[in-house]
């Protein structure tokens, strides 16, 4: 790195050595008195005036140069351009090299002209002396070293050859080594400052950068040594600690700043050690990287690495907010989104968790399932939102009446409940009833008071025979029970509701089995005339008669079918078959068939009802198909429009069980129904009780102003028969007053049977 041409030096570098050039200027002062007085002691000793003339010309220069001095001094020399630099550098080399001139001219002189040993060696040595200074004073230029050189040994070898004097002539040749050590010495000094310049020049810039870099890092960042003082700490591991400002934390122990310099209100005062204790365990590869929690919601992450000096580097970073969305995921996947609540698979893991920190405890456990009664008739009566806030309402009060139970959503309306170890079982047992009694009651939602009841099943048992799947059964197999006695009921788990679960399941498989082999029959209940002249509608009731246990009842095996999913394979039996007796019968009488909540699902139901009717030729208007209310909980518009096809068909529609439900006269108006069929409840007492004969009068009443007609179910004994008959209550009578279910061909049979005995009697002939 050689400045051998100045062009060639960054431009604030020549500033600098040019300037050096006009610094210093006591040594000129000093300077010009001992070549004054030199030149003026040799103008005295051999009376010559040319050495008066040389010391008047030093002081004339000197003069000239301090004037020019002081005009450099007034230069704003950072707006210099180099053109201007190398001007002011030409006006210095001037200066210096007349200083030397007139030295060399006043040395040659001596040795030539006077040759007066004094005044040869005081010319002499003052211009040597001269020379070496030049060294020191002038390595900013290379024109001025030469031009000094050159003025000041020139003269005196010129004039040590013209004396033609030998020896004179030997020591003025030595002059030329002399000069060219003296440029050597001069670039050796500029070379080295030069390089110097430039290096100090590239650290000054690596250290802004690495400054600048540091301090605008997205991590905090603090070097320590061995002894855990710090060497090096950016501004943003100053913000994340909250320690101050950077400058006055260096060669300070880094534990006690973070002990005494930070400026969290509530930290936690074994904190700082903790940090320390995490960063040597993440230095030494016990850890990768550590997460420590400060307060104000602040996570940092930390990482290490070990320093060769025995020191350390510790990396952070501000994670808060990751740490949070981990968290909120994490809640997400644990608890259910509309209640708050724990989902199941978390309320397992709180349960194990429980049980594991507890493994010595002693003492019963219960498990508990809690099922909203009716609760699909909120959503289809307020709404799905109406219905989500009655949830909540009502989750937030199990959690309050738990105590130090674990509450989770099982699913849709049913809750899980974890009761942790008691006393005995008998606590545990009244423990579990005061809390299903606690939460039964009223609710707010959308301003609206409900009255709600939560079935419950429950088992208790000791903690080590534990297992969540299994007592989960259990503990729906005790709810099951409960919903089957009443609404609002709680039942425990006992050993023989495992023999009737099992039975039950093997009764569902029997059925499967049944219905695959074409297994079930029909019956037929005949729908009369009210005044019971004529069939007018037979309803296909399904029967099924087990191999080993006889008839079974069909609400059993209707309700498994429905529990297992293959209703529909039994609706499409019946339909079949039904349309194919009806064939057999008189023309006249129609049949009915009961369609189920799964039909209505989806449109599949009219595929198989054209399938049936195409089967057997059976006209449509000769097939009914009953639907319940309950078959319009669940999209209740999809159903509408299937009924409204079926209907268009030429299908009669029929609502049946009409006056159980919650909103049946609602229906009455707004589905495409041809006939309602009243429920027998409404038959109870009729004869001794006249307001029900009332309500069962105006339900009938408000039926016909809407055009439908009125089968009444269930007529039982000829009193109920004649009530309706006086009030013409009815149009059909279906019921045991006239006839059970009976075989299909036995339709035909009753049908002709009436027939005849309603056939008018030839009168005989009058003589």
């Amino acid at each position: 790195m050689k400045p051998h041409n100045p062009n060639r030096v960054p431009t604030d570098v020549y500033l600098s050595f040019v300037s050096s050039l006009f610094g210093n200027r006591m040594t000129l002062v000093a300077g010009v008195v001992v070549h004054v007085v030199a030149f003026l002691a040799v103008a005295l000793k051999t009376s010559s005036p040319f050495y008066v003339v040389l010391s008047l010309g030093f002081l004339a220069v000197f003069a000239g140069r301090m004037v020019t001095f002081r005009m450099f001094d007034k230069v704003d020399k950072p707006t210099l351009s180099r053109d201007q630099i190398e001007h002011w550098e030409t006006v210095y080399v001037i200066g210096a090299a007349s200083t030397a001139a007139i030295l060399g001219i006043g040395s040659g002189y001596a040795i030539f002209f006077l040759q007066d040993p004094f005044a040869e060696l005081a010319c002499i040595a003052v211009t040597m002396a001269s020379m070496v200074s030049v060294v020191g004073r002038n390595y900013g230029s290379q024109k001025a070293i030469d031009l000094q050189t050159l003025a000041c040994c020139l003269p005196m070898i010129i004039c040590s050859l013209m004396a033609l004097d030998f020896y004179r002539a030997i020591l003025s040749a030595f002059l030329i080594p002399f000069g060219l050590t003296t440029r050597a010495m001069a670039n050796g000094v500029r070379e080295f400052l030069y390089e110097n310049v430039i290096a100090r020049r590239q650290i000054s810039m690596i250290a802004d950068r690495f400054d600048t870099a540091l301090n605008n890092m997205p991590h905090g960042l603090v070097m320590v040594d061995p002894e855990n003082r710090i060497q090096v700490i950016n501004r943003k591991a100053c913000d994340l600690l909250k320690i101050g400002d950077p400058d006055r934390l260096k060669e300070r122990d880094l534990g006690a700043v973070l002990r005494y310099g930070a400026r969290y209100s509530f930290m936690d005062s074994t904190q700082p050690e903790l940090i320390l204790r995490q960063m040597t365990h993440v230095a030494e590869g016990k850890l990768s990287r550590t997460l420590i929690h400060f307060p104000e919601d602040l996570s940092l992450e930390f990482s290490a690495s070990r320093r060769a000096d025995g020191g350390a580097v510790l990396i952070f970073e501000d994670v808060s907010s990751r740490v949070k969305a981990e968290q909120k995921i994490l809640h997400m996947v644990r608890f259910d989104a509309l209640t708050g609540l724990p989902n199941r698979e978390y309320f397992s893991h709180l349960v194990q968790d429980y049980l594991g920190k507890h493994p010595k405890k002693r003492g019963p456990v219960g498990f508990m399932v809690l099922d909203i009664d009716e609760f699909k008739h909120v959503n289809d009566m307020r709404g799905h939102i109406t219905g989500d806030r009655l949830l909540c309402a009502i989750a937030a009060r199990i959690a309050k009446q738990a105590g130090k139970a674990i509450v989770g959503r099982l699913m849709g309306d049913q809750f899980i409940l974890f009761f942790p170890h008691a006393k005995d079982m008998a606590a545990l047992d009244a423990e579990i009833h005061r809390f299903h009694e606690s939460i039964q009651g009223n609710y707010e939602a959308d301003d609206v008071t409900f009255l709600v009841s939560l079935s419950a099943g429950f088992a208790i048992l000791e903690s080590d025979a534990f297992a969540m799947e299994e007592w989960s059964i259990k503990a729906d197999l005790a709810l099951f029970e409960s919903k089957s006695k009443q609404r609002g009921g709680i039942a425990g788990f006992e050993r023989e509701m495992d023999g009737r679960y099992i039975e039950q399941q093997k009764l569902k498989a029997d059925l499967r089995e049944a219905i695959g082999k074409h297994g079930l029959s029909i019956a037929y209940q005949p729908m009369f005339k009210a005044d019971g002249t004529r069939i007018e509608c037979a309803e296909a009731l399904a029967r099924w008669v087990h191999p080993e246990k006889g008839a079974i009842p069909p609400d059993v095996f209707i309700r498994l079918a429905e529990e297992m999913g293959i209703i529909s394979e039994i609706t499409r039996f019946i339909l079949m078959k039904a349309c194919a007796d009806c064939m057999s019968w008189p023309d006249h009488i129609a049949v009915s068939v009961n369609l189920s909540a799964r039909d209505l699902r989806d449109a599949d139901i009219l595929a198989v009802v054209s399938e049936a009717l195409e089967a057997s030729g059976l006209e449509p208007a000769r097939l009914h198909l009953e639907i319940t209310e309950s078959c319009l909980i669940d999209e209740p518009a999809a159903v509408r429009a299937i009924l409204a096809e079926l209907r268009a068909r030429g299908i009669t529609i029929a609502i049946d069980d009409f006056g159980t439900g919650f909103s049946s006269l609602s229906y009455l108006d707004t589905l495409p129904l041809d006939i309602v069929k009243i429920d027998r409840s409404f038959l109870r007492n009729i004869v001794e009780d006249g307001r029900r004969l009332k309500l069962l009068r105006g339900t009938v009443n408000l039926a016909r102003e809407l055009g439908l007609k009125i089968v009444t179910e269930g007529v039982e004994t000829t009193e109920q028969l004649a009530l309706l008959n006086k009030y013409r209550a009815t149009d059909l009578v279906q019921g045991y007053v006239f006839s059970p279910a009976v075989p299909a061909q036995n339709i035909a049979i009753l049908s002709q049977s009436l027939s005849r005995r309603t056939a008018p009697r030839r009168r005989p002939k009058v003589a």
